[in-house]
């Protein structure tokens, strides 16, 4: 039997929280949104705490393998310090709480001030968390390593009587793969785009700016396809990643198979302009899709995108004008779907969707609508000979 890795994106709304299920079974979580309304079972949105705790119950385990928050803001986080076994407190422990066996996130998160009366707000938790865990000197990876950082590290460093550089190897900097993940042993290997040291170093924090972005490559029996997992990155961000990426050679490291979009489908990863009709994106954003390779996806992790006259008038994401540029470009590489988490199989109660990716492609598997119906359709038809 084959290499077979999965990646499933859960319909929380305008929200994300995907799953990397690999063929060995090591498991990496992007994000976390639960949305309490998730729990009402007349809600659209997925109990989402329920459906991974089956989920892990199900493959024998009470941890991930890794928990990336791509940033604070709470469509990415929204309820993680209720289902996650936090280490700095114990009033976060037990209570069947899901372990994370190394927390992944950017370093903008351990810098961020917060007032007094935000110091039970679920970022201040999380950053608590990065700071103890860091200061351990285990269970989590930072990306990038900006100077502020340092300022607040080394002294604390140094009344635990160690040197400067004792946690360097925790560090992740963009252009570089993350450690303890490879093709040769796990079938993936993540490559980080992005923070750069000057989204915390150039004044004020910007969550977007700062957020995690990957190539994550997949090997399936020889074979790679690759994943855009973006934050919410806005278009310059990502003019960034292209030209900087480009200038170190890493050009193969900007092609998809499979693209999260940044930011719930909004025209700001796109363009400044949302464009009455359509967004038109910049130069360089339109290079970065027209990396995307024959057969590829896009997945926009938001509500539906229903194309009526009110949509066009939409301020907040998902917007209609950038559905229909992604859409269009797409078309152009010889892609198969557009897919929407809050639409499939319907908007009523929709399904995660899955991807399978195997030796033969990337294959989106999706639940039957039919009432009662509990087969899997796939999308791709079988290859010839």
């Amino acid at each position: 039997m084959g290499i077979k890795h999965q990646v499933v994106f859960y319909p929380v709304g305008n929200g994300d929280t995907t799953q990397l299920i690999m063929a060995s079974g090591r498991r990496v979580l992007f994000d976390f949104c639960h949305r309490e309304k998730g729990e009402d079972s007349d809600a659209p949105e997925i109990d989402l705490q329920a459906r991974l705790k089956a989920d892990l119950k199900a493959a024998d385990r009470d941890y991930f393998d890794a928990v990336a928050f791509t940033h604070a803001d709470n469509d990415h986080i929204q309820g993680s310090t209720e289902f996650f076994e936090l280490q700095h407190a114990q009033c976060h422990q037990g209570d069947g709480r899901i372990k994370i066996r190394e927390l992944w996130v950017p370093a903008a998160m351990l810098l961020e001030e917060a007032s007094n009366d935000q110091q039970s707000d679920e970022f201040v938790i999380l950053r608590q968390e990065a700071r103890h865990r860091l200061l351990e000197g285990k269970g989590i990876r930072v990306f990038s390593k900006p100077q502020a950082l340092m300022d607040w590290l080394e002294p604390k460093l140094k009344e635990r009587g160690e040197t400067a550089s004792a946690r360097d190897h925790l560090f992740v900097d963009a252009g570089t793969l993350v450690p303890g993940f490879t093709l040769a042993t796990d079938g993936v290997e993540f490559f980080c785009h992005s923070p750069f040291i000057k989204h915390c170093d150039e004044g004020d924090i910007i969550r977007n700016s700062a957020a995690l972005v990957f190539n994550v490559r997949f090997d399936a029996d020889g074979e790679t396809y690759d994943y855009l997992e973006v934050g919410d990155a806005e278009h310059g961000d990502l003019e960034d990643i292209v030209a900087i990426t480009r200038y170190h050679g890493n050009d193969d490291r900007l092609a998809w198979d499979l693209f999260n979009i940044p930011h719930h489908c909004s025209y700001k990863a796109l363009s400044d302009d949302k464009g009455d009709d359509e967004t038109e994106p910049t130069d360089l954003v339109k290079d970065l899709l027209r990396m995307g390779k024959s057969d590829a996806y896009i997945v926009s992790c938001s509500k539906p995108i229903p194309d009526t006259r009110e949509a066009y008038k939409q301020i907040q994401p998902p917007h209609i004008q950038a559905r229909k540029a992604y859409k269009r470009y797409l078309d152009k590489v010889g892609g198969r779907k557009f897919l929407v988490t809050m639409e499939e199989p319907n908007g009523f109660k929709p399904e995660p969707i899955t991807f399978e990716i195997e030796k033969g492609g990337v294959t989106w598997v999706r639940a039957a609508t039919a009432l009662g119906a509990a087969s899997i359709i796939t999308s791709r038809p079988p290859r010839a000979g």
